[in-house]
C-alpha cells in the first residue's frame, strides 16, 4: 500500500476505527486483567474486531498493543511475553485486513512517571518503547500510533524510540487534553501549542489528540491545532463524556452525533479521523458515510 504519508500530503481524509477494550469486555475480558493477554490467548477475538471495523469502513485498523510495553505489562507479570503479546496482536490484524486497511500499531503511556516526578529513568522507558517497536514493526506493522500521552517527555521518547528502530515508518502521536479556563492542558501541563512543536520535533509525521473529549470540544482542539502546525492531524474522539447509568458507564454521542462532527473536523483540516472510548462499528460506519458525502461535495458534486 502507498504510505499514509503520501496520502495525507496530498490533501486525503482517511478514516481510523473506533473503540476495542469495550469490545473485548463484552466478549469475556476479566474486569482488571490486562487486555493484552488476549492477543496470546485468543487472538480470534482480535481478528473478528479488526474485520467489524474494516467492514465499517475504516482504512486504519489499530493493534491491541496500547499498554503492550514491557514497563506496563509487568504490572502483570507479562513483560518477559511483550514480544510475543505485541507480534500476534499485529499478524492477528494483519490475517482480518490482509492490505485493504493500514495496519496501526499502538504504543500507550507506559504508567510510569519520569523523574524527578517519579521513580522511571528515560533511559529505560526509552528502551521499553524500543522494544516494543521492534516486535511491532518486526511483525510487520505500517504505522506506529503513539497515544493518549500527557507527558510530553514521555512522548518525545516514544518518537525517538520508533525512530531509532525505523527512521522510515510514519509515526502519528496524540496527547490527550483537557479544557481549562486557560485553555487545553495534558495534566502534566503542556499546551497544544508546546505539543505540536515538541512532537514536530522529535519527528512525528502526524499529531492530534484522542481521548478525554468528545466530538465538540475535538474539534475546538483541532482548530488549535490547525493555528500551531502545519503537520497533519489525527483526532480520535470518545462518543462524548462518560455518563453512569445503573452502575455502568454510557457514552452519550451516538453515530449521528459523531458523523456530523466528523464533517466539522474536515472543515478544521483534519487528515484522519477515527473514535476513542465508547465508539463503536456503527459509529465509524456512520463517519464513513459522513466523511463520503464530504468527499462529493467537495469535489463540486451533489450527494446521492
Amino acid at each position: 500500500m502507498e504510505a499514509i504519508t503520501a496520502r495525507v500530503g496530498r490533501g486525503e481524509v482517511l478514516l481510523a476505527d473506533g473503540a476495542i477494550g469495550s469490545l473485548l469486555m463484552a466478549r469475556g475480558l476479566a474486569s482488571g486483567a490486562a487486555p493484552e493477554s488476549l492477543n496470546l490467548s485468543h487472538p480470534e477475538m482480535l481478528e473478528e474486531i479488526a474485520r467489524l471495523y474494516l467492514d465499517a469502513g475504516a482504512e486504519i485498523i489499530q493493534t491491541n498493543t496500547f499498554g503492550a510495553s514491557p514497563l506496563k505489562l509487568a504490572n502483570y507479570g507479562l513483560a518477559e511475553q511483550a514480544d510475543a503479546i505485541n507480534e500476534s496482536a499485529v499478524r492477528a490484524v494483519r490475517r482480518a485486513v490482509g492490505e485493504q486497511a493500514y495496519v496501526s500499531a499502538s504504543c500507550g503511556p507506559s504508567g510510569k512517571i519520569l523523574l524527578p516526578y517519579g521513580d522511571t529513568e528515560p533511559e529505560k522507558m526509552l528502551e521499553g518503547f524500543q522494544r516494543q517497536i521492534q516486535a511491532l514493526i518486526r511483525a510487520g506493522a505500517d504505522i506506529i500510533c503513539i497515544e493518549t500521552m500527557s507527558d510530553i517527555h514521555e512522548a518525545r521518547l516514544a518518537i525517538q524510540a520508533a525512530r531509532s528502530v525505523s527512521p522510515s515508518i510514519p509515526v502519528m502521536a496524540t496527547m490527550t487534553f483537557e479544557a481549562t479556563a486557560r485553555g487545553f492542558f495534558t495534566i502534566m501541563g503542556a499546551t497544544i501549542e508546546k505539543a505540536c512543536r515538541e512532537l514536530e520535533k522529535a519527528g512525528a509525521d502526524l499529531v492530534g489528540s484522542n481521548c478525554g473529549n468528545g466530538s465538540l470540544q475535538m474539534v475546538a482542539i483541532a482548530k488549535e491545532f490547525r493555528r500551531c502546525t502545519k503537520l497533519p492531524l489525527l483526532i480520535q474522539a470518545n462518543a462524548g463524556v462518560p455518563e453512569l447509568r445503573a452502575g455502568r458507564v454510557h457514552y452519550p454521542e451516538s453515530p449521528a452525533t459523531m458523523a456530523a462532527m466528523s464533517r466539522e473536523l474536515v472543515g478544521a483540516g483534519v487528515a484522519v479521523i477515527g473514535g476513542c472510548c465508547g465508539t463503536t462499528p456503527e459509529h465509524i460506519r456512520a463517519m464513513r458515510r459522513a466523511l463520503d458525502e464530504e468527499k462529493v461535495v467537495r469535489h463540486g458534486h451533489s450527494p446521492a
